[in-house]
């Protein structure tokens, strides 16, 4: 008798633990998000390729395939969801380059070709559809550095040149010259990210010596101060604990929110409330697990495209709408 309700016990305890289980996959199930796919990149898939956008259009350029390092320009129609090739990059092929928009242009420079860490720098005017090259980087050849213009001011920072880094030069394209920034209080990285949010640049992740950094950073072109945030690990008792922990994600914003999308060993996506300082995990990505992807916004719209998986390297375009509930039938 005894050891009949013993095994009644267990059943019961087996029984719980599964619907314990089926709760938290419903819970995973219920995260926010839905990812659209949009038209798939015309030029070949890559890795490490780096962006910059003007008006409606996304320009995209340079980038490893896996063999080859690329300099052709592809340029986004967002709102026709099209692409169209443009004057290639004059610099060498490279991979992990910067770029930022500013007064209408685009500037790429930095990155690796295979061989060397580079510092050339280039503008490009889509009203001519031409290149030309400008004053080098000031600081030293680098490649998984963060570019961004924040404010009319435009600036690169972090990166490796052998070491890891923390610097920024800010570039001012009157004079086509940089200058040295004011310091940046957070660990040194390459391979981090950077959204725009109110005129002010949020930077996290990114990787030094194997370690995944995790110190999130809000820069005030205003000031030229940078203010630290709530770690990106944060486990404080006020709100679900959470971990984005990453290097080579991808990152946009929209309508006053930042997301931070895929990256190394990561297919999530999580929101950032500038008012709140709180993290909230979104639906992630629904094509493959990728990093060294590329993520951007035009006109409060997010996406995220190309990157790699192992040796796989993608040409698929997806969309984020935050406000939708995920469906698996929409694509």
């Amino acid at each position: 008798m005894n050891s009949f309700k013993t095994k009644i016990l267990l059943v019961t305890v087996i029984c719980s633990l599964f619907f314990i289980g089926c709760s938290n996959d419903d819970d995973d199930d219920d995260l926010m998000g839905n990812w659209i796919k949009r038209s798939a990149f015309d030029g070949p898939a890559r890795s490490s390729a780096t962006f910059f956008v003007i008006d409606t259009y996304a320009f995209i350029t340079t980038g490893y395939t896996g063999d080859d390092y690329l300099k052709d320009l592809w340029a986004y129609n967002s709102e026709g969801d099209y692409w169209e090739q443009k004057a290639d990059f004059p610099g060498v092929g490279r991979s992990s380059a910067s770029a930022f928009d500013l007064n209408d242009k685009g500037y790429v420079g930095l990155g690796y070709d295979g061989t060397n860490r580079l510092k050339d720098f280039y503008e490009y005017n889509p009203q001519t559809n031409t290149w030309s090259q400008k004053a080098d980087f000031a600081g030293t050849a680098r490649y998984g550095a963060v570019g961004f213009q924040v404010g009319g001011k435009a600036y690169f920072g972090t990166g490796y040149d052998g070491n890891h880094l923390k610097d920024f030069y800010q570039y001012n394209a009157t004079t086509d010259s940089w200058t040295l920034a004011n310091g940046f209080s957070g660990n040194k990285r390459r391979n981090a990210t950077v959204f725009i949010i109110d005129d002010k640049a949020y930077l996290g992740t990114g990787i030094n010596s194997g370690v995944y950094q995790t110190d999130f950073w809000v820069f005030d072109p205003a000031t030229e101060v940078w203010t630290r945030k709530r770690n990106l690990d944060d486990d404080e008792d006020d709100h679900d604990d959470y971990t984005i922990a990453r290097s080579n994600a991808s990152s946009f914003s929209m309508n006053g929110l930042g997301y931070i999308a895929v990256g190394e060993n990561a297919k999530s996506i999580w929101e950032y409330n500038p008012s709140t300082d709180i993290w909230k995990e979104r639906t992630s990505l629904e094509g493959s697990g990728r990093t060294d992807a590329i993520g951007f916004s035009i006109n409060q719209r997010g996406f995220v495209l190309l990157g790699k998986s192992g040796t796989s390297y993608f040409d698929d375009t997806w969309e984020f709408k935050p406000l939708e509930e995920q469906n698996d039938d929409d694509n």
